[in-house]
């Protein structure tokens, strides 16, 4: 009688046991999504303070909607060549990006930022002179060399879809800066199309989300006031946008 009460508990144990991993794994069988990127995937003040990404940043509504584990890598401040040089060194998102089942991907806006900020200093008023030295800039920053070596070092250790969003206009429409946005943008962000197509004839599912046209001229709704990120409706039509690119809708 021993041997059979020794056995029955036994079995139950292991009965327990496998119950158990089943459930872990259960658990953490979610799909999951990367978020890599600057301030904007971040969602920079959005929460009471900016030591964490922000629950309403949009990587985590995408997250919400289709059922994904969210590891947020976005870093405010970040330009491209520090993103670069992470995926390129840093375990850290080496692992995460291995193990991703989707890449969303939102670099760039500071590279833009600062080459804004050196053209305006260096122009002294002249739009003319302003306009070359941003081209510069621009060229000086390595941006879409950048972009393209993320999106190589990405692919070279995943083959999850990687999102890349281009550039919204961060101006509001009663901003002089607001013209200059609409006046420049157009151009690069047909450079992030090109990019986006010509690695995704390469490599497959390298796909754009077309930030710039979502949100329009709709600053006042979905950029912060006397700021230049998203509110929390600009970051659910970033969600939107980058759930119908990978058909997660």
């Amino acid at each position: 009688m021993k041997k059979v009460l020794k056995s029955l508990a036994l079995l139950l144990i292991i009965s327990l046991l496998f119950s158990n991993i089943a459930f872990a794994k259960s658990d953490n069988g979610k799909q999951s999504l990367v978020a890599l990127g600057d301030s904007i995937p971040f969602g920079y003040n959005l929460g009471q303070h900016n030591h964490h990404p922000a629950k309403s940043a949009y990587p985590y509504l995408i997250g919400n909607d289709s059922d994904l584990r969210v590891r947020n890598l976005g870093v405010p401040g970040w330009q491209t060549h520090q993103m670069l040089t992470a995926l390129k060194t840093d375990q850290k998102y080496r692992q995460a990006v291995r193990h991703a089942d989707y890449i969303v991907l939102n670099i760039g806006n500071n590279d833009l930022l600062q080459a804004l900020r050196a053209a305006q200093a260096a122009s002294n008023g002249n739009s003319l002179l302003f306009m070359q030295l941003l081209q510069q800039e621009i060229q000086k920053s390595n941006l879409f060399a950048n972009v393209g070596g993320i999106i190589e070092v990405t692919r070279s250790l995943t083959d999850a879809p990687i999102v890349v969003y281009n550039v919204y206009n961060p101006f509001q429409l009663d901003d002089p800066l607001y013209t200059f946005g609409s006046a420049i943008l157009p151009t690069i962000n047909s450079r992030f199309k090109d990019l986006t197509t010509l690695y995704n004839s390469q490599y497959g599912n390298v796909l754009l989300a077309d930030a710039y046209s979502a949100f329009g001229q709709n600053q006042s709704t979905y950029v912060l006031p006397g700021d230049i990120h998203p509110t929390v409706e600009g970051q659910i039509k970033l969600a939107e946008i980058g759930m119908d690119v990978l058909d997660l809708n």
